[in-house]
């Protein structure tokens, strides 16, 4: 069984491993309060990595009234530029998927923080990417 044939009983095809990490706003980092604002996910047998991000604005004020609501989206979308590859992506625009994610996921103390890492199986990352932003941001 390779990493990417792997059959399910009951699921009726072959699905690849995937890894994928939630994106957490925390304002005030003293306070360890946080909220989802995206997904981040990896499938090295379909070559992909993205990302989705939907910033609740009013939540975020909720947690800190001075929160810097412009410099939170600037970060997220830098992240799906990443993701994107090419011009976009900056200095990671010749590194291939798996690069890519591996530097987005690496902690930090910013206040855009990548969370743990989970595994799971998929046919379809990009789709996966959109459920798991429904699932657990929205």
């Amino acid at each position: 069984m390779t990493e990417r044939h792997i059959t399910r009983a009951g699921q009726g095809g072959d699905q690849d491993v995937f890894e994928y990490a939630v994106l957490r706003v925390v304002p005030r980092i003293e306070r360890g309060e946080c909220i989802n604002a995206g997904v981040l996910v990896y499938c090295r047998a379909q070559a992909y990595v993205g990302a989705r991000t939907h910033l609740d604005e009013a939540r975020l004020l909720a947690l800190d009234s001075a929160a810097d609501v412009a410099g939170v989206r600037a970060a997220l979308r830098a992240v799906e530029a990443v993701c994107g590859g090419g011009a976009g992506a900056g200095q990671a625009a010749g590194d291939d998927a798996g690069r890519r994610f591996r530097w987005l996921v690496a902690p930090r103390s910013t206040i855009v923080q990548p969370g743990p890492i989970h595994t799971g199986l998929t046919t379809d990352a990009a789709s996966e990417t959109e459920r798991l932003l429904d699932l657990l941001v929205r």
